[in-house]
């Protein structure tokens, strides 16, 4: 399952074990679903398929759209209103026959431009995390137009769709991630919004270990970088930052992911003359993952654009300190209290020799970079841990019912 998945299953693994739950989802998830052991206790789950239409459809927008995974996503929304249509037309199959629920919770996709009209079959309606409505940065415009940047207007055509739907209107809770996400909710529909990060941290596999020794002339800067291979994740921003500390200070960067610009990352640290300080791991599982946290000093995402930022809150549940740029979810996420975020402002060089200043800081302040990892972890069992998210929703839950 991927990202997008994988909180759609957190919510559904986690509320099964508590209340009475009924998954739809679509049927390209069943294999993993049930390795996993679903159905859970006393839930049920409805696969929609849809895979007629969505295998053809993604590949002919995978060869428009090589390099850019954002614009394939936004693209893509066509399925899920397809899913929509197919799950409602379901579910009222199910009510004559004599099912009911208290509460529909419409959890993914995570983008207000997946449009519902959930609220037809007039039951409480809670929609979201939503973690949509970010803007194009503007001060980097060479990674927008190798990320089709100007595709991403399409997201204009939700507010329309919005209004033939009535969602937004009709719903009765919407979970909003971002502030970026509240702006463009209507303000009459800003009293039934509530704030919830839609990204969560499993901490039984995202555990703290000690922070590894203080970088030295002996011991390399320990730097971990990990996302999709995508332009706007901003590693070649990173890679260049590192050259420019060479040879000053020893430096080890461990990249895990894979995509499209494999190759040409790869050219990029050749021709900066570090790729011998890299380590190419490709994607990996979790707990892989988590190894390579607890081996490093930082871990670093120059994302100029990013609407959540998992990966940060997994980093900061290991302990470590985390370095992003502070714009979307990551300004939601990050401070001086668990890290560092990078003002976008002044673009692609001014976020370079941001980088560098604080890859230096780690090294002349280890003390201070050490404790905000701890901050890090202690904020992130009290906000950003899957068990505290799930309170919170069994609470709005039984407030909706009580009303």
């Amino acid at each position: 399952m991927e990202a997008v998945s994988q909180i759609g299953w957190q919510w559904y693994f986690r509320l099964a074990r508590r209340v009475p739950t009924t998954l739809i989802t679509h049927i390209r998830n069943r294999d993993d679903i049930l390795k996993a052991g679903a159905p859970f206790a006393d839930s049920e789950i409805i696969f929609i398929d849809t895979e007629w239409f969505a295998k053809r459809y993604y590949k002919i927008i995978c060869k428009l759209f090589p390099n850019s995974e954002h614009a394939r996503d936004l693209l893509f929304s066509p399925d899920f209103y397809l899913f929509d249509w197919l799950a409602i037309r379901q579910i009222k199959s199910l009510q004559r026959a004599g099912a009911d629920w208290d509460i529909i919770h419409s959890v993914t996709p995570v983008s207000p431009m997946a449009l519902t009209r959930l609220h037809k079959l007039e039951k409480p309606i809670i929609l979201g995390p939503w973690n949509g409505g970010l803007k194009n940065p503007t001060t980097f415009p060479e990674i927008m137009r190798e990320d089709s940047g100007w595709l991403y207007s399409i997201r204009y055509l939700g507010f329309i769709i919005n209004i033939v739907f009535g969602t937004t209107k009709n719903a009765t809770t919407i979970l909003t991630a971002t502030q970026a996400t509240l702006k463009i909710i209507p303000t009459r529909h800003h009293d039934h919004c509530r704030f919830l990060i839609e990204n969560g941290v499993d901490l039984d596999i995202f555990t703290p270990a000690p922070w590894p020794e203080p970088p030295s002339a002996n011991n390399p800067l320990c730097i971990l970088f990990v996302a999709r291979f995508q332009p706007f994740k901003g590693l070649p921003m990173l890679l260049e930052a590192i050259a420019r500390l060479q040879p000053k200070i020893p430096i080890k960067l461990t990249v895990i992911g894979d995509g499209v610009l494999r190759e040409k990352w790869h050219d990029i640290a050749k021709k900066l003359n570090i790729n011998h300080l890299i380590n190419w791991m490709g994607p990996r599982l979790p707990v892989e993952i988590v190894k390579q946290l607890h081996t490093s000093h930082v871990l670093c995402l120059p994302s100029i654009r990013e609407s959540g930022g998992a990966v940060l809150l997994e980093a900061m549940a290991c302990a470590r300190p985390v370095l992003a740029i502070k714009y979307g979810g990551p300004a939601e996420i990050v401070s001086d209290e668990v890290g560092y975020a990078i003002s976008p402002e002044g673009g692609t060089s001014a976020v370079i020799d941001a980088l560098v200043k604080a890859l230096q800081d780690i090294v002349i302040n280890p003390i201070v970079w050490k404790k905000r990892g701890e901050a890090g972890r202690q904020k992130t069992v009290q906000l950003y841990g899957w068990e505290a998210k799930i309170e919170q929703a069994l609470e709005l839950y039984q407030e909706l019912l009580e009303r």
